[in-house]
């Protein structure tokens, strides 16, 4: 490829395109990827639609602008969801395009695109010829005029509405009270047109006013600090159920009654045994779900007591759509809160997944922690991230460790997996592993999962010994303590967060492991001490200093 100045690959990821609005993604650039990917459609037909921040407006016109120059026939769809763009493109068998930065900070925007028909549209799809179409305009300093372009205006929501609710019935009998967090954002569009027409609903607003500057809180609720709002609501409301959704409202994070979060892989595990039972009651023998390398064991045992077949997929949307698309799969799961269905042109929708959810709780006569408490049998880590110079000296050090273990199975479909989970282990010994490089920065993300809680703790510190390259030279890592001397237990420190949330909690300033402390959580590498208020960590880089040396 010729050098350009017009260097597009810090914002040009693998799956879609981020930056800082106004800096690394200005008009001028949306304008030259809007063109870009016109040229790369086979039919010019082209969807553009939206999020709330404030960059997206004028970011959707200039792609607009950019399409239309070059040919393309674009539907402007104005305010959407991601997952109401990939149902029209489904449903008009168009290209589409939605400005969104998801869950990332207000000052972000970016973009996701597809092919007609909701196709993932991924670094192996066809972004790199984007990229580079994009550049070249950049670099000749103008976008020549092709063909008869136009832009028109396409009203998509009440579509989207009609569709999902033709996917998931939901019994008459029981009304559920739902609380639903939008965060300012894209769910405060789409909640109201799809759950409030619902007689089995009584749905209760939270922060739905459309807001880019995200006045509440983040929009992202993987974060347990984002989910206190809708916390104290469930509590207060008297809630049947809580759902919190991202910034482009295409991820869906579940709180049962008692306002605790649901690990996304047991949602996942939900899901995917009702869409293996509707598919088997439609004559398919043995239905597929994808379901990505990080995900819980225990969505494998459910999709094989179902009937099903698990299809293992690295971790991103354009890969796992693929697959499922190869392959024919009723449904795909990510931990990341992701849920993927085939009657959906096998897209992502964190609105069908509440859907499903709803669904399975009117069916049941008990409470939503009951309901999913069978779909979290085992003790996982969450994500944790390393800092690291050289992510391939550190990830050897790992397999050299796992390839030492004789019950240990490795394999390297998504960075590196080690299974130390065989039936004639005992229970204390099961546990299994995913490491992964960060595809945009310098860490090494681990997840670990173990039938004991004990068992995940001591794999988790040993991984991170050898990640880190602290292990002593003449003994080796080996196992770390249960607990330190100067800890306390587990949950002393008053954080009402389940045992995967807290896991995954790092310190704000430095990135390290946090341990329990009275009415609070230290950290381990910088010191510094974090408060525990009402049961919620308050993680604020710089909130208390680290104690003196003496």
């Amino acid at each position: 490829m010729t050098e350009t100045t017009h260097d597009l690959s810090a914002i040009v990821k693998a799956n879609d395109i981020r930056g800082v609005a106004g800096e690394q993604l200005t008009a001028e650039i949306a304008r030259a990827l809007g063109a870009a990917f016109a040229d790369v459609l086979a039919e010019p037909e082209l969807i553009v639609a939206h999020d709330m921040r404030l960059s997206s407006p004028e970011l959707s016109r200039a792609v607009i602008e950019g399409a239309v120059r070059r040919g393309a026939i674009v539907a402007d769809a104005g305010l959407s969801s991601t997952d109401q763009l990939y149902c029209a493109s489904g449903l008009h068998r168009a290209a589409g395009l939605m400005i969104t930065a998801s869950h990332n900070p207000a000052r972000d925007n970016g973009m996701k695109l597809c092919l007609p028909g909701a196709r993932p549209v991924g670094r192996d799809s066809g972004l790199e010829d984007v990229r580079r179409g994009a550049e070249a305009y950049l670099a000749a300093g103008e976008i020549p005029v092709r063909g008869e372009g136009r832009s028109e205006r396409i009203d998509t929501l009440e579509d989207y509405a009609r569709t999902l609710h033709g996917l998931v019935d939901l019994p008459a009998g029981r009304r559920l009270r739902v609380v639903v967090d939008a965060a300012d954002a894209m769910a405060g569009l789409t909640a109201p047109a799809v759950l409030g027409p619902l007689e089995q609903v009584e749905l209760i607003e939270l922060h739905f006013g459309l807001d880019g500057t995200f006045p509440h809180h983040p929009a992202d609720p993987l974060r347990p600090e984002n989910l206190r709002d809708l916390q104290e609501a469930v509590r207060r409301e008297g809630a049947d159920l809580g759902l919190a959704f991202d910034g482009d409202a295409d991820r869906c994070v579940v709180l049962d009654e008692t306002g605790t979060p649901v690990p996304p892989s047991a949602i996942g595990a939900l899901i995917a045994s009702r869409e293996i039972a509707r598919a088997r009651a439609a004559g398919e023998e043995c239905p597929r779900v994808a379901v990505n390398a990080v995900a819980s064991r225990h969505v494998h045992e459910v999709i094989a007591a179902a009937g099903g077949e698990m299809l293992l997929t690295p971790v991103g949307h354009a890969g796992i759509k693929r697959i499922m698309a190869e392959q024919d799969a009723v449904a795909g799961v990510e931990h990341s809160a992701h849920y993927y269905f085939r009657d959906f042109f096998f897209a992502d929708s964190g609105m069908l997944a509440a859907l499903h959810v709803l669904a399975a709780l009117a069916e049941h006569d008990g409470t939503a922690s009951a309901l999913v408490a069978e779909h979290s049998p085992y003790a996982g880590s969450g994500e944790h991230n390393f800092p690291v110079d050289d992510a391939v000296a550190a990830t050897a050090r790992v397999r050299a460790h796992a390839e030492s273990l004789p019950a240990a199975r490795i394999d390297e479909l998504d960075g590196l997996s080690v299974h130390h989970w065989d039936e004639h282990l005992a229970p204390a010994e099961r546990w299994w592993l995913s490491l992964r490089s960060s595809q945009t920065e310098s860490l090494l993300r681990l997840n670990v999962e173990a039938q004991e809680r004990t068992t995940m703790e001591q794999v988790l510190e040993r991984i991170r010994v050898l990640v880190l390259g602290e292990e002593d030279e003449e003994t080796g890592p080996g196992p770390a303590p249960e607990v330190a001397p100067a800890q306390l237990p587990a949950g002393a420190s008053g954080a009402d967060v389940p045992g995967w949330v807290r896991a995954a909690l790092r310190c704000p300033d430095c990135g390290g492991e946090l341990h329990d402390v009275d009415a609070a959580l230290q950290c381990d590498r910088c010191g510094r001490v974090h408060a525990v208020e009402g049961g919620i960590p308050v993680l604020i880089a710089g909130r208390a200093e680290a104690p003196s040396a003496d």
